[in-house]
């Protein structure tokens, strides 16, 4: 076993203090370093999911029909990538249960299939106006106002802004957003935040005319900042939404699609139009967008424990900060929307393997000073939280439900010598002066000892097999599944003696209940 010593002490700008042997960690000093929204932890329900349509087809489906009649698949995009998807019914209540066990969290409604798609509220309309790929209905829209309503999540959402939202000269109008926020309104739905488009980087990809610009995105974005205000200004407006750019010498890559760059946008737009500053993180694109030439926007399962994998979130994290500092500083940071990767996530984004990713991502972001980050998606593809069509829960929602129980608000500092264990700790949720720390230890064979100043309890996240393919996970050695589609007990392991191993490639969740840290008050 390796073993490294980790001391959180109180001095300024130095969180820890490194010996021989051990890990030893004093919850009682570990310093405050920022807070997170109650809602941190959120996730998506695409905008198709509700409509149906043709959304990412699961690997190995063998259905092979042409694709490339049917409206809906985005700008530039191979349609065989994709398939028909029906409805999402919100109603089941295995689905409602799970997704409030998560709760409070926010419900972002969007994606690029939001960009292009028509509201009828009296659900009349079936077929796609000239300048729409889809239809939302009235009745569809009000399931999610209702599910949110049961799952005590506000939503999160963004507009149309395809051809059928504009006028003669191009500019995008406001009626069918008036039209959306009034239904919404009429009916209790309560949107706290909204994107103007689903990622004006990818413009063209969700349904902009060809040749859209950064100067098109902030005379749209005027037009839109002048009605949010008249019309809902209790909405936090959230931009500018963008996903690709990076600090990194990585990139993704996916379709063939115009790209335009967020500093343009935010030159065109000019400082403090957003209440918050938005973007979207993903690492690499999935197998189903590969494109010959173009292998260094992939990943592989390789490299799925890899440092240079997890800190891909720093790479763009610290792109984005860059331009919140130049032009909306001291605003908030969200994610809006992430997961394993883009298109659906590969194979392995539904095991244990990618759940390293999920936590560690959630930690990092937190840490950093992001507020919110919402997870793409609850129920559908493979980098979803639970089951496409049968709802049963992935790893990744295991440790999301964790997430959600044990990690308050208040971000601690801590940190860790060794690259191969990542360490994370916030006040313990709901227990006043109580600590949890997250300890991931992505090392394949050794592993790490910790010993804390107080007793404390561990919840030991490892695979159920083979961690390359295990698409169930355990706790504390246990097999953690519904039963009867209740949640089962997630009880931890008591250590009296404030010692504990963290062993090769597993994720311990560690409460400290009797921490008196004068920060979680």
């Amino acid at each position: 076993m390796k073993k490294i010593n980790l001391l959180a002490i109180g001095i300024p700008l130095i969180a820890s203090v490194c010996f021989a042997n051990d890990i030893s960690i004093k919850t009682s000093e570990l310093k405050k370093i920022g807070v997170v929204d109650k809602h941190y932890q959120s996730y998506n329900i695409e905008m198709v999911e509700l409509t149906g349509g043709y959304f990412w087809k699961p690997y190995g489906d063998k259905n092979t029909k042409d694709n490339t009649t049917q409206k809906g698949i985005p700008a530039g995009m191979n349609p065989d990538i994709y398939e028909y998807l029906p409805p999402i019914d919100l109603t089941n209540k295995k689905l409602i249960m799970l997704a409030k066990a998560l709760s409070p969290a926010y419900i972002r409604v969007s994606g690029t299939w939001a960009n292009t798609t028509y509201f009828s509220p009296d659900s009349k309309v079936k077929a796609p106006p000239s300048g729409f790929n889809n239809v939302l209905t009235g009745e569809q829209w009000l399931s999610l106002i209702n599910f949110s309503k049961s799952v005590d999540s506000p939503i999160i959402t963004s507009f149309a802004t395809s051809d059928g939202t504009r006028d003669k000269n191009k500019i995008w109008n406001s009626k069918q957003a008036k039209i959306f926020l009034d239904f919404t309104k009429k009916h209790g739905g309560n949107i706290v935040a909204a994107e103007f488009m689903n990622e004006p980087t990818l413009a063209e990809m969700g349904g902009a005319f060809k040749g859209y610009s950064a100067k098109d995105y902030a005379n749209d974005f005027d037009v839109f900042y002048s009605f949010m205000r008249k019309n809902a200004p209790e909405i936090k407006i959230l931009g500018t939404g963008s996903v690709g750019e990076n600090v990194g010498k990585w990139h993704i890559f996916y379709g063939n699609n115009e790209f335009i760059s967020t500093p343009d946008m935010m030159k065109n737009i000019g400082a403090n139009k957003f209440d918050a500053f938005s973007y979207h993180h993903y690492g690499a694109v999935s197998q189903r967008c590969y494109m010959k030439g173009q292998e260094y926007a992939q990943t592989s399962i390789k490299e799925a424990l890899s440092n240079q994998w997890l800190s891909r979130t720093d790479d763009s994290f610290n792109f984005y900060k860059k331009l919140r500092d130049e032009y909306l500083k001291g605003k908030e940071i969200w994610v809006t929307e992430t997961g394993e990767t883009a298109c659906g996530g590969n194979p392995w984004a539904g095991t244990f393997l990618d759940t390293f990713r999920y936590i560690d991502q959630l930690g990092r972001l937190a840490k950093e000073g992001v507020s919110v980050v919402t997870h793409n998606t609850l129920a559908v593809s493979d980098y979803s939280l639970l089951d496409e069509k049968t709802y049963d829960p992935k790893p990744n929602y295991w440790a999301a439900l964790l997430w959600s129980r044990l990690m308050g608000t208040t971000i601690l500092d801590i940190s860790s010598t060794n690259p191969n264990l990542h360490l994370y700790a916030q006040c313990m949720k709901n227990n006043m002066g109580g600590v949890s720390i997250i300890a991931l230890n992505i090392d394949s064979k050794e592993a790490f000892s910790i010993s804390t100043d107080k007793p404390l309890e561990t919840y030991t996240l490892s695979a159920d097999g083979d961690i390359n393919t295990s698409s169930s996970v355990l706790l504390n050695n246990t097999k953690l599944q519904l039963s009867n589609d209740k949640l089962p007990k997630l009880s931890p392991i008591k250590n009296n003696d404030s010692k504990l191993t963290i062993p090769p490639q597993s994720i311990v969740f560690i409460t400290i209940k009797d921490a008196r840290n004068p920060h979680c008050k």
